[in-house]
Order: C-alpha cells, then structure tokens, then sequence
C-alpha cells in the first residue's frame, strides 16, 4: 500500500509540474502529447537518454495513427498478417508495458481486456508514453537499473533489468510504428509529408 500510495503522488506531482508552456507546444488541440517531440533534457543520464527514446517513439506514433482511417485500420498485408487494427491493440498493450516499467509495477497477466474504440486507444497509448517518460526524466541521476520490467502470472513472476525494456517492448513498438505507416501507405493515405521526425517538429 505505501509503495502504491508513493506512485500515486509522484504521478500527480508530474502532472503538477508540466509547465503551460510544455503543454501548449507540444500537445494537439485535442490535448493529446506528441504533435511535437519535448526539449530535450539538459544532461545525458540515463534516465533521460531512456525518456528520449520514449518521447521518439511517442512522437513517430502520434503521427503514424492522425487521421486513419476505417480502411486504414482493416488493411492488411495479406499472408494471415495482422491488420493495422491489430499491430495498433499490440502497440498499446506495449505501453502498458513500458510505463510499468518506469513505475517499478509488475504487469499482471492476463490483462483485464477494456473495450476501446480507436481514439481512445490512440490517446491512452499517447498517454502513457508521456507518463513513462516523465516518470523517468523524474528520477535521481543513476537510478534506472533499479527500475524492473516485472511479469506476473498464475504460473509465478519474473524480473529483468531495464535492459529488456530498451531492446523489448520499446524497440518492437517503434518498430510496429513503422508497420502502420507502411500500411497506411499501402491503403492510399500516406504519413503527413511535413512531419521531420530528425527535428521532432511539424513543418507548417
């Protein structure tokens, strides 16, 4: 309970702490994060280099999903592939993943499966990029190999440094970030041209 009650708090004192300014340039009208990438840290710590590579993939994603469409989302490449409706069910549950890992909270499988429609989705997977990454940039300098990616089941738990996380879940969501802007491509509505992933800007 009291190691619940210190996520808690340190979840709100980050909400608490994001500047006005943070809010309105890099979130969208809907206030969704990620329509532009964060400043980036003024040190290279761990921590931070790992919240950045975080503020990436949201900021790819966030781009990869605006404006799919009903065809989009039922694409599929064929030979028994998942369909960008699915790849985007997968990249959610990996945030889910991700955050829980900068939280130091174990993910309980099975999930309790909560009816989504895609929007909902798009913004929780958004959300919970933002929460990971502030959870980190948060942390005391050289604290990160405490942090564990922890999997609970009936059949009993397991622990692995944050290193899994690096080349787990976070890479393999970049890299299904890159599925769906494959695939929507192939459905006839490609990525926004003006988006400089290098820069983490939107050209207007």
């Amino acid at each position: 309970m009291k190691n619940l009650l210190s996520i808690l708090f340190l979840i709100s004192t980050i909400s608490i702490n994001m500047s006005a300014q943070e809010k309105n340039s890099n979130t969208d009208s809907q206030g969704l994060p990620y329509y532009q990438i964060p400043d980036y840290p003024e040190s290279y710590t761990p921590e931070n280099v790992a919240a950045r590579l975080i503020d990436g993939l949201g900021f790819r994603y966030y781009w990869a999903t605006e404006g799919l469409t009903d065809t989009d989302m039922a694409y599929t490449p064929g030979n028994d592939g998942r369909s960008t409706a699915h790849t985007i069910d997968h990249i959610y549950g990996l945030t889910l993943t991700i955050l829980n890992a900068s939280l130091n909270k174990p993910n309980v499988f099975p999930r309790d499966e909560e009816e989504l429609t895609f929007e909902e989705k798009r913004a929780h997977t958004l959300k919970n990029l933002e929460m990971a990454s502030r959870v980190l940039k948060e942390q005391n300098t050289n604290t990160l190999e405490n942090n564990k990616v922890i999997f609970q089941s009936e059949n009993g738990s397991s622990e692995f440094p944050y290193w899994n996380m690096i080349n787990g879940p976070i890479s393999d969501a970049i890299y299904h970030t890159g599925q769906v802007v494959s695939f929507r491509r192939s459905s006839g509505n490609p990525i926004n041209p003006n988006i400089r992933v290098f820069l983490g800007t939107v050209r207007e």
